[in-house]
């Protein structure tokens, strides 16, 4: 039976790529911190008789928490989709130190500290998932605190596809425009081309069996950042600015 580790699966990405996954007849082990939910889920896959859901309990942000739930898996699962996130928004350019770490400790270290947990028993059939978000493509308005920790686990993907060429099977990073989530759920602005949760798992699932480097959707919104990320800082931020107002 094929293996998969996908953590933030209470909610959101994470739990639909779950139970995709078990339905598809994998053993998924769901990580995440609400234990209700994450029982929930391994019930209703039970109910369906295709794969088994295991529920896996602990908090991405402690470091000796991961390390001691994820060092008792007898087998490292093949397939490690690292997906817990968080957002919070800032307003009028007013930082907030105490904001930008919870995000952070979430966003970034989050994924530092299952990797660090995991990194010495991986295989050449690891394949290793990073969700990140287009919102590291280029600079947007109140999201200074989780763009940047989006930045962060983008660089930090591209770096591991080179580091590890030679060790693991693959390193996808993946980089999501809006998905209707409880996250997003909380968004006060509009949110161009939205897309389901099943939206992003079917195309999340189909770019890691064509093992691609990027996954990203939907390509609509997702290339028009990217093609705004091409140009000069000034003119990006005037683009952006002019949308952003546009919008609200």
């Amino acid at each position: 039976m094929k293996t998969a580790l996908i953590t933030g699966a209470s909610s959101g990405i994470g739990q639909q790529l779950a139970l995709d996954y078990a339905n598809e007849g994998w053993q998924v082990y769901a990580c995440g911190q609400n234990q209700q939910r994450l029982q929930q889920l391994a019930i209703d896959v039970v109910a369906t008789a295709a794969g088994n859901i295991t529920p896996l309990i602990f908090d991405v942000t402690d470091a000796n928490q991961t390390q001691q739930v994820l060092s008792q898996l007898d087998v490292l699962p093949e397939l490690i989709i690292l997906n817990a996130g968080t957002c919070e928004y800032i307003d009028d350019g007013v930082i907030d130190s105490g904001l930008f770490k919870r995000v952070f400790e979430v966003n970034f270290f989050g994924i530092i500290h299952c990797l660090e947990a995991m990194q010495d028993r991986f295989t050449a059939a690891t394949h290793l998932v990073i969700i990140s978000s287009s919102a590291a493509y280029t600079a947007l308005p109140r999201a200074e605190a989780y763009g940047a920790s989006k930045a962060a686990v983008s660089y930090l993907s591209n770096g591991l596809a080179v580091d590890l060429k030679q060790k693991v099977k693959a390193v996808t990073l993946v980089s999501p425009g809006f998905v209707a989530t409880p996250l997003t759920n909380k968004n006060d602005f509009p949110m161009p081309m939205i897309v389901s949760c099943e939206y992003a798992s079917e195309r999340i699932r189909r770019g890691i069996i064509a093992q691609k480097s990027e996954i990203h959707f939907p390509q609509k919104f997702t290339l028009l950042l990217k093609a705004i990320a091409l140009l000069p800082v000034a003119a990006q931020q005037a683009i952006i600015y002019r949308m952003t107002r546009k919008a609200s």
